[in-house]
């Protein structure tokens, strides 16, 4: 079973910013992972930013994988993103929904990531490689877990290639999910989401922000070290390690680490766990 290990960045705010994700970059490329992701803020609010990183990427003869997100869209501006991708060679699109922005009501010609996927396929035929979301402790504005999965589903149906999990620490979630959604028909790889732990406090605010769920022993044990960060950084370490290798072990098709535009501790885990892209070209 072919691995694809890759790794995601958000554009920064400021030159200050871009400078210092060059420098991450510059770290992360050694490890080669098989594509960088670049985030899309919401209503398309980075779409400058994204597409100025995306570019960098790409000119680094690497690959990249722009999100993009249709929920304030027009079928002309999805056009447009599309062909802005194909002018610098991108083969990989991360396709998603996205958040309304405050003060926004009108959600724009689309409503869900499906609707997006589909039509990208609609435009582009095969040209993009596409993945979606995917949330194995279910999207928190899911009304029940089998209207998740529905929505699930229909992505993948609709032409999606793969997905990416939303960041989790119960690696059960994550096997009962792929079950499920196996059991509906759905063959397509589903990478699981890593996100490093460099700070406990801001884990728990993104957490309880997205709907991820922190196990109460972790919760404890973080708690334990109170202000110590070198033994959080640690414990941290072990626990997404362990975590990664059960994944690997029980099947998962590759890991997506969320670095929030650090390098240091998604290149330990990485080497920690000998990861190497089984397909080594960078397209």
């Amino acid at each position: 079973m072919t691995q694809t290990f890759s790794i995601e960045f958000f554009p920064p705010a400021t030159p200050e910013g871009v400078d210092k994700l060059r420098a991450t970059r510059a770290q992360l490329v050694a490890l080669n992972p098989a594509y960088f992701s670049v985030t899309y803020g919401a209503g398309g609010s980075t779409r400058d930013r994204t597409l100025a990183i995306v570019r960098e990427i790409q000119a680094e003869g690497l690959s990249a994988a722009p999100h993009l997100s249709c929920i304030g869209a027009t079928a002309q501006s999805i056009r447009e993103h599309l062909a802005e991708f194909r002018e610098i060679g991108v083969k990989r699109i991360v396709a998603l929904r996205g958040d309304l922005p405050s003060g926004m009501a009108d959600p724009g010609e689309f409503r869900y990531a499906n609707e997006l996927v589909q039509f990208i396929r609609q435009e582009s035929g095969e040209e993009f490689h596409i993945e979606v979301a995917a949330y194995p402790e279910f999207h928190p504005q899911a009304r029940n877990a089998q209207q998740d999965i529905d929505a699930f589903v229909r992505k993948m149906e609709a032409g999606a290639d793969a997905a990416i999990t939303q960041y989790f620490y119960n690696a059960d979630a994550y096997f009962r999910f792929v079950d499920v959604v196996r059991g509906r028909g759905v063959t397509a790889p589903i990478v699981a989401g890593i996100m490093p732990i460099a700070s406990y406090s801001k884990l728990a605010r993104f957490s309880d922000a997205c709907g991820a769920e922190i196990p109460q022993w972790m919760r404890r044990r973080f708690e334990s070290f109170g202000d110590d960060a070198d033994s959080v950084r640690a414990f941290g370490l072990d626990v997404v390690t362990d975590l990664c290798e059960r994944l690997l072990a029980g099947g998962a098709p590759g890991l997506h680490f969320y670095t929030l535009n650090q390098a240091g501790l998604t290149r330990e885990i990485w080497q920690r766990l000998r990861l190497s892209n089984q397909d080594s070209s960078h397209t």
